[in-house]
């Protein structure tokens, strides 16, 4: 479901133009992307604030209504004041919704405790927390869930082990990618090489 976010135009350019625009409680940011001039704007301090406590802004379609008409656009970038954390700039980018775009979402571990290969004594190894997808907007999703249930030790999820949403295909060199692995040794091999080194020690006199 599309974002709806109002905005004026901002006529004005510059860092005495951008502080004015701060101090009404607003928040300069621009419009660019799809071959076509930028478009400076201002967004309601606000309004834009309580939108950040939303989760995946960034896979999100944002349809940014100005005077002129409504934008289709997605969040790239978000500027902080270095001490007091307040957004001081924001860009969007145009897309056509009808072609695909390219997101990366956060990857999400279930059944950590039910896991049996950390059961085992396995070590959890979360070597990639986010994958490139590419597929419509509108059927881009938040997250990819990973279940960790049934994954034994010594076992890897790579990018071709992710179950993805109809329509959402991996990005570039994902596929062989190692997003999970469980680490270490199964308790018999543990227990066999215990022994073979026991059996190795010459016995004291």
């Amino acid at each position: 479901m599309a974002i709806t976010l109002k905005a004026e135009f901002r006529d004005v350019a510059g860092k005495g133009a951008a502080r004015a625009i701060r101090k009404e409680k607003n928040i300069p940011a621009v419009i660019y992307g799809e071959k076509k001039d930028p478009t400076a704007i201002i967004l309601n301090e606000r309004d834009f604030e309580m939108l950040l406590k939303r989760p995946s802004l960034r896979t999100k379609l944002f349809q940014i209504e100005t005077p002129k008409g409504t934008e289709d656009a997605m969040l790239m970038d978000i500027q902080y004041h270095p001490v007091s954390d307040r957004v001081i700039h924001v860009d969007f980018k145009r897309i056509n919704v009808n072609a695909p775009v390219s997101v990366s979402v956060p990857l999400e571990l279930v059944n950590i405790e039910t896991s049996k290969g950390l059961k085992l004594g396995g070590v959890l190894n979360f070597a990639v927390r986010k994958v490139a997808l590419r597929g419509l907007v509108h059927d881009m999703p938040e997250k990819i869930v990973v279940d960790l249930a049934n994954l034994n030790i010594g076992e890897v999820i790579h990018g071709t082990d992710l179950v993805l949403p109809k329509g959402i295909e991996l990005g570039l060199h994902q596929a062989e990618l190692a997003f999970v692995t469980i680490g270490g040794k199964m308790p018999e091999e543990a227990d066999n090489k215990a022994a073979a080194a026991a059996a190795a020690t010459p016995a004291k006199k």
